[in-house]
């Protein structure tokens, strides 16, 4: 009697498996905020990879000053009062090679961000 029970329990277990899913994980987008210190830091690497030739980085005002080619660049990392951050970008002079610049900055910044 004993082994016809524990025969049963073991096929009622192993019928049992087929019922177990695992699923993939899924993305989740953050509500918070990105800090002041990440944000900094990809607005930064992002102006490096659209070729921007950084002149000054003035992290206690926020602000990112360089230049390409003709263009003179100045990027904002600016506090806002909910506890977000804007990341706000200004070419001047922009040369007809480069104007497509600010879609290159947005582009790197998001990748940087991973988003």
């Amino acid at each position: 009697m004993n082994k016809l029970r524990y025969a049963l329990l073991g096929i009622l277990f192993v019928l049992s498996l087929p019922g177990c899913v695992v699923y993939e994980p899924m993305g989740v987008q953050s509500t918070v905020p990105a800090s002041f210190d990440r944000s900094w830091n990809a607005a930064l690497a992002a102006a490096q990879d659209a070729g921007i030739a950084v002149s000054v980085a003035d992290r206690n005002s926020g602000r990112i000053y360089g230049r390409r080619n003709t263009a003179d660049v100045t990027i904002g990392v600016i506090p806002q009062a909910d506890g977000s951050l804007r990341v706000q970008f200004d070419a001047q002079g922009l040369a007809p090679q480069d104007q497509g610049l600010q879609d290159r900055f947005v582009q790197a910044y998001n990748r940087r961000m991973g988003r």
